[in-house]
């Protein structure tokens, strides 16, 4: 007879429970598509993804290949022109007829135009101006095949969008998140708070400078990996008087768990570490007055929510807005509700409906959300958000507009309306600036480093 070893048997008891706790905590993997189902990028859908044909009556016209010629206006350093400045709205949709059009709208524009008597909706001819240099596309197919979620982060994916045919909803949000919108650019910006009153008063006055490695042209998967960072950023203020020479400098990973901030306070002349530069944190480009998850409808981590593909709509919803960024006075752009309606460009164009609700045991004061992301840039234009007690509570909008050189749409202003509070919020005017979206040759890595920072913000 075998002699008893107690000490294997505990060995092996043990064993056994560290396989089965290795097991829970394995992060589940979501691939990519088939070879089959990615050819359908170069046949029936755009190379984004896309579905490239109009739809029936016509009112989105099919794809073409988007704009990707110079437009009248466009003026050395960024400033832009508007392609469609001989354009007339088609119809306006206000309190009186809202109704009518219901189904094309979402919950946080009906809100504002039952709130606001001013409120209105001009709606535009559509046009699908959404366009990438040929070697995003390329990406694009690559990333169709080998992309893959681990848990809630992207992997095996860069220099194009990662998943162009997507399969839930974390796969669209991070197709926001990794959309095209050049490599690297400067904008010159103004914010504004828009109190409950209707008060504009500035927050910011700043000069924001990106650097998007993870479409550096050269990248490949291999080079990617070993520094995969998707986003720096540096932004400087330099108004009003009670904030000028404060700063920020941010490098976003492909793990937003692994994102850094940095901060410049002239009051404590110090760069600080943000400890939490992600979530329902306040974030310091917006004065606070926007979570770091609602900058440009969304960005960061996506490990508080599940994200779920409810379906695939016909919206009204901004686009192409070049003509926000005409007029040169912050001023005639702002109004009691955020921008003046005059400016805000709408057009039916096809959305994925993302829904966002809290995972159990998580905690965010926006118990649930909806998002709605454009089919052919991957943008989310438009979001509302809801609280705990079931109430609409915000409505984030972001407004994208067409830059032929880059060539792409990428977002310009954003913002929210706080449908309990009556504040608002519009981030990233251009108008009084001499720089819109200047894009730039590649910046020294060294420009993105809280000793860069520090030094400058000293002197």
């Amino acid at each position: 007879m075998k002699k008893f070893n107690r000490n294997n048997h505990h060995n092996h008891i043990l064993t056994a429970i560290i396989s089965m706790m290795m097991s829970a905590v394995t992060l589940p993997v979501m691939a990519g598509v088939t070879a089959e189902e990615a050819a359908k990028l170069k046949t029936e859908l755009t190379p984004f993804g896309a579905e490239k044909a109009g739809n029936k009556d016509g009112s989105i016209p099919a794809w073409t290949g988007g704009m990707t010629t110079a437009i009248a206006g466009d003026k050395a350093g960024g400033r832009r022109g508007d392609p469609f400045k001989d354009e007339k709205p088609i119809f306006s949709i206000t309190a009186k007829n809202a109704d009518q059009y219901a189904d094309r709208l979402t919950d946080g524009v009906k809100a504002l135009l039952k709130k606001y008597p001013d409120y209105r909706v001009d709606v535009y001819p559509t046009h699908r101006t959404a366009a990438a240099p040929q070697w995003v596309y390329d990406n694009t197919l690559k990333n169709a095949t080998r992309g893959k979620l681990v848990g809630d982060v992207a992997a095996d994916v860069v220099g194009g969008i990662p998943f162009p045919i997507p399969k839930n909803g974390a796969e669209v949000i991070w197709n926001h998140m990794l959309r095209w919108r050049g490599t690297s650019f400067q904008s010159q910006v103004t914010q504004y708070q828009i109190t409950a009153d209707g008060r504009p008063v500035m927050t910011t006055d700043g000069i924001i400078d990106f650097q998007i490695p993870y479409y550096y042209p050269e990248a490949t998967l291999e080079s990617f990996a070993k520094s995969p960072e998707i986003q720096l950023i540096r932004l400087v203020n330099v108004g009003p008087p009670i904030r000028a020479g404060e700063a920020i400098t941010g490098r976003d990973q492909l793990d937003p768990a692994k994102t850094q901030a940095w901060v410049y306070l002239t009051g404590q002349r110090r760069v600080r570490k943000l400890p939490n530069p992600c979530c329902d944190t306040p974030s310091p480009v917006t004065a606070g007055l926007m979570s770091f998850d609602e900058v440009q409808t969304w960005s960061g981590k996506l490990d508080r929510f599940e994200f779920k593909i409810a379906g695939k709509k016909e919206m009204f919803v901004p686009y192409n807005v070049n003509k926000m960024l005409q007029p040169k006075a912050d001023a005639e752009v702002l109004s009691k509700t955020g921008v003046n309606p005059s400016y805000m460009r709408w057009e039916l164009h096809r959305v994925w409906v993302i829904d966002a609700a809290l995972r159990a045991g998580q905690r965010h004061p926006a118990a649930k959300s909806r998002y709605y992301c454009d089919e052919d840039t991957w943008i989310c234009v438009l979001a509302d958000r809801f609280d705990s007690n079931g109430q609409l509570w915000k409505t984030i909008w972001s407004a994208s507009f067409v830059a032929p050189d880059l060539p792409g749409n990428v977002i310009g202003s954003f913002g929210f309306n706080d449908l309990l509070s009556g504040n608002s919020y519009v981030g990233d005017l251009y108008n009084s600036k001499s720089v819109h979206y200047a894009v730039k040759p590649r910046y020294s890595d060294s420009t993105f480093t809280p000793d860069a920072m520090a030094s400058e913000s000293v002197r």
